[in-house]
Parts: C-alpha cells; sequence; structure tokens
C-alpha cells in the first residue's frame, strides 16, 4: 500500500445528514474529520445516545453558535472536610504506612509458613 493511501486511511471518512441554518431542506454532505475529532464525537453518541446525524448538528451548532453553551449544573466544587485522623499522622506519608504494613504481614505470614513447613519435616 503507498503513502499516500495508507495516510487517507489515517482519516475517517464520515457522511452525514446537516441541517442548512438557512434553507429548510436537508443537505448531504461528506464530512473528512481527523481522529482525534472523530473519537470526541463519538464519545458525544455514546454519552448523550444520539445518532451520528444528531450528534455532530449538535456539535456545528455549538461551535458556530455566538454564545457558548449554557452550563447544566455550574461549576464543579469540592468541599473539603477534615479527616479524621489521630494526631501523630501524617496524611502525607499514608502510602508508605500501608507499605510497612504489607511488609510487616509478609513477614509474619512467611515465619508461620517456614515454622509449619519445619514442623512437617520427618526426622
Amino acid at each position: 500500500m503507498c503513502n499516500a493511501a495508507a495516510a487517507n486511511l489515517s482519516h475517517s471518512i464520515l457522511t452525514a445528514t446537516i441541517s442548512a441554518v438557512m434553507m429548510p431542506r436537508m443537505t448531504r454532505t461528506t464530512v473528512t474529520l481527523d481522529p482525534d475529532v472523530e473519537q470526541l464525537l463519538r464519545d458525544a453518541m455514546q454519552r448523550r445516545r444520539q445518532s451520528f446525524k444528531e450528534a455532530l448538528n449538535q456539535a456545528v451548532r455549538n461551535g458556530l453558535a455566538d454564545t457558548p453553551p449554557a452550563e447544566r449544573e455550574g461549576r464543579f466544587k469540592v468541599r473539603a472536610r477534615p479527616m479524621g485522623l489521630r494526631t501523630g499522622i501524617d496524611p502525607a506519608r499514608l502510602n508508605q504506612l500501608a507499605d510497612e504494613m504489607e511488609a510487616d504481614a509478609f513477614l509474619a505470614l512467611s515465619g508461620k509458613l517456614a515454622a509449619g513447613a519445619r514442623r512437617a519435616k520427618p526426622k
């Protein structure tokens, strides 16, 4: 396969029906989308449970609109809450504490297994 043909395959060629804003009839147009744009469109289709036509029309309307789309729920806010840790526990070192506890548990289990193996050996 030549390089030009391979380059053409890297772009998705999709056919969509686009409603013209000023014309009452539907127009069938072939649209070549970059792979990232195609993925965004497919994600929107799945997220909104829309057909390709509906998702593409909505994306074009939103992109060409003079005003940004209205925010549905407002800005996301993170509310800080106390963790309830005892004095002396550093929350930045909780991973280290978990590692140490895992290592201690492993050593305790290996010691028990080794002791059991020594008892099971016939003399």
